[in-house]
């Protein structure tokens, strides 16, 4: 006989083939073991194929349909899988890992509780943090505190009608934990951040708050408006009340500017301005020294010429003065005496002609 899982991890996924190995680490790396997954591949037209045939994780079941949605995804995934505790997991998502054991703790020490959901970090484009404290009919007013992977009964999902799969734009999550509060279920929110929300472009919170956030939310109220009609009034006076408290803030912000960060603000102008003309005094000195440099190096460079010019000149006066000493010596020699009537001869010979042609 085979014992079923305590918990059934449903991995929802619709090309996102490339954050599964992510979403499904997370789980194999839980504290608490004693749980299977089951990836949905809702049609996807991607990687994703590819990608669930050449993997072979433990604990994990593939299940293939037809694209039919989020909701119609987890129900099939609910479907086949057995554990009495169920966490619907999507595949660019993460669980930390002691959520299952923190989580199934606290199921398993309250039997009167019906889900566990935790605190939150959303990662990837945009880091922040989400911080619900309360999960009573009262605080699904004006917005939804329970996370997506909050670890819930399986039979509160057979209470709620399972996920609408009419929802496929969005919103699928609020209708489903507001329809198990309002049919008496409880909750608990865990205050640790224990689940990991990607956040990326072209997701499909982001694509149903652009374009259809306004027309599904009308959806939610008309399916829902026994609950909106007992809350709503309430809800439009605490934002009221909370808009009241943001205009006096806003107003003694504006009064901080005129009596304090104006004139602030009007001293530090005049602070940067003379920062500015120093900066600009600055410039013009390195300018004129870079001036004062290249003329430096330019009359370097005249005088290296005229210190060689001066020293060839002094080589040149060193050897005209030994030729000229050499001469003097040859003049003194005996050998010109000796020859001093040829020399005169020699010259008479090749003097100039006179005008008249003839010499004398």
């Amino acid at each position: 006989m085979i014992t079923a899982p305590a918990v059934s991890v449903v991995i929802t996924c619709f090309n996102l083939g490339q954050y599964l190995d992510d979403a499904v680490e997370s789980v194999l790396a839980q504290t608490f073991q004693d749980f299977e997954i089951l990836i949905v591949d809702d049609g996807s037209t991607d990687e994703t194929a590819a990608k669930l045939a050449s993997c072979a994780w433990p604990k994990t079941r593939v299940v293939r349909t037809e694209n039919r949605g989020l909701s119609a995804a987890r129900n099939t995934g609910i479907r086949n899988t057995t554990g009495g505790l169920l966490c619907m997991l999507d595949a660019d998502d993460c669980l930390e890992p002691t959520y299952l054991e923190k989580s199934v703790a606290a199921l398993r020490e309250d039997s009167s509780l019906t889900f566990v959901s935790h605190w939150l970090r959303a990662f990837g484009d945009e880091t922040w943090e989400w911080t619900p404290r309360e999960c009573d009919l009262r605080a699904f007013f004006p917005a939804n505190p329970i996370n997506g992977a909050a670890l819930f009964r399986r039979e509160a999902w057979a209470t709620a009608g399972g996920f609408d799969e009419a929802m496929r734009e969005g919103l699928e999550d609020w209708d489903f934990w507001l329809t198990i509060v309002e049919r008496g279920g409880r909750g608990r929110i865990l205050p640790e951040f224990l689940f990991r929300y990607r956040r990326r472009k072209g997701s499909m919170s982001q694509t149903m708050h652009r374009a259809s956030y306004g027309r599904l939310y009308r959806a939610l109220i008309d399916k829902h408006s026994d609950s909106f009609r007992q809350y709503l009034p309430a809800v439009f006076r605490d934002v009221e009340t909370e808009t009241g408290e943001l205009e006096a803030h806003i107003v003694q912000i504006e009064n901080e500017r005129y009596e304090w960060l104006e004139p602030a603000l009007l001293g530090l102008r005049d602070d940067v301005a003379v920062l500015e003309a120093k900066v600009a005094q600055h410039h013009e000195r390195l300018r004129i020294q870079a001036e004062r440099d290249g003329l430096r190096a330019e009359r370097d460079a005249i005088r290296a010429e005229r210190d060689a010019a001066v020293h060839r000149l002094d080589e040149i006066t060193a050897a005209l003065n030994q030729v000229r000493a050499g001469i003097a010596e040859l003049r003194q020699s005996a050998s010109w005496r000796v020859t001093h009537p040829l020399r005169v001869v020699y010259e008479w010979i090749f003097r100039p002609k006179p005008k008249g042609g003839r010499r004398e």
